[in-house]
């Protein structure tokens, strides 16, 4: 495990959720630019080592997979490192922050037949697979158009335990942090995207903190903060997704995708709150001779029991689980390129004011 901070260790983070599949994965090491803080999570984890640099545990450790749970700006150079040294790879979202670094890593994972798994989970979600399979069968009809709400409020707006400002300085962002998450969900389930249009900018050039250990610290605000975008599909079909810090609360679902014959809503992807339908239809023939809304009885299921079970840890499991098989992940880095290169030309669209056609698939 490379990186020791909260997304390691919190209740749903990865740690806690890798201890619940031992026979499958076996935690060795943990490394962290702050030796101290790496000695003190493999302690409380009983992780047998602890090192101060990526390249002191590949050099001092048998290892044959590696969590790297680094900031964004740092996942490019430590992922290089990583499958340059023949190590299976999972890497936090996005992959990279340029398609030419995303192309390496690629090409790097190919030619040493290094499996490479991206976050988010989102499509091994029991809900997303559902929803997948209902657009593929015709369920809803010819799809028209989607909303996709992937944001939050900031790390700023809640009481995030470190500080947050490297969210808001160039190379991050609401975008990478968060947009990532609806961008892979819409084209996970309706596939590649050809064109995208976009606004973003700075809602506030300064940010303060507002709970938390770092409550009443100001942010200078280098990279956009409120991005919304529109993906083209081809036959008119289209999707609005945002990325942006400014979802201090909503309600509804997540993503609504609408079709001629009807309608498909996802709840919460993270959460089994029954009172919000993981996964729901609307048909005119729902019930012969009533229109309204129905819960699919292929809700639930293993998948999503999976996402309960080890939350986060989720995406180790599957990568662990092709390698054992020999498979390719379904939480593939070609998709991660998809979605990033979205994100990429999002902002080109912003700034020059024009639609941008895509090039990468999946």
């Amino acid at each position: 495990m490379l990186g020791a901070g909260t997304i390691a260790t919190s209740p749903g983070g990865f740690l806690p959720g890798m201890t619940k599949f031992p026979d499958l994965v076996t935690v060795q090491a943990i490394a962290d630019p702050v030796f101290e803080r790496a000695q003190a999570v493999g302690a409380q984890f009983g992780i047998p080592e602890a090192y101060p640099s990526l390249e002191t545990m590949l050099d001092g450790s048998d290892i044959d997979l590696v969590l790297n749970i680094t900031p964004i700006p740092f996942h490019a150079g430590t992922s290089r490192t990583i499958l340059e040294a023949g190590k299976h790879l999972v890497i936090e979202k996005p992959l990279a922050t340029t398609l030419e670094e995303a192309d390496e890593l690629i090409a790097l994972a190919k030619a040493k037949g290094l499996t490479y798994v991206v976050a988010p989970p989102n499509q091994i979600l029991q809900n997303r697979t559902q929803a997948r399979e209902l657009v593929k069968e015709g369920a809803i009809g010819q799809i028209a158009f989607a909303r996709v709400r992937s944001s939050h409020g900031g790390p700023a707006a809640g009481a995030w335990p470190l500080d947050p400002t490297w969210f808001y300085q160039k190379g991050s962002g609401p975008l990478l942090d968060m947009g990532v998450y609806g961008i892979h969900d819409i084209t996970g389930i309706l596939g590649p995207a050809r064109r995208v249009v976009a606004f973003s900018g700075i809602t506030e050039p300064v940010r303060t903190v507002r709970k938390g250990p770092f409550a009443g610290k100001e942010i200078e605000v280098t990279e956009d903060d409120n991005t919304l975008l529109m993906l083209d599909f081809g036959d008119s079909c289209f999707a609005v997704v945002d990325g942006t810090y400014n979802v201090n609360a909503a309600r509804g679902p997540m993503i609504e995708i609408f079709g001629r014959q009807g309608t498909i809503n996802l709840g919460n992807a993270y959460h089994d709150d029954p009172a919000t339908p993981s996964l729901e239809i609307f048909r005119f023939d729902a019930v012969p001779g009533v229109d309204g809304w129905i819960t699919p009885n292929r809700s639930g299921g293993p998948l999503w029991n999976d996402w309960v079970a080890y939350q986060r840890a989720v995406i180790v499991k599957h990568a662990a689980e092709c390698v054992r098989d020999g498979v390719h992940p379904i939480l593939s880095a070609e998709h991660a390129r998809h979605a990033l290169e979205i994100m990429v030309k999002a902002i080109e669209s912003a700034r020059t004011g024009r639609a941008i056609e895509l090039t990468t698939t999946f």
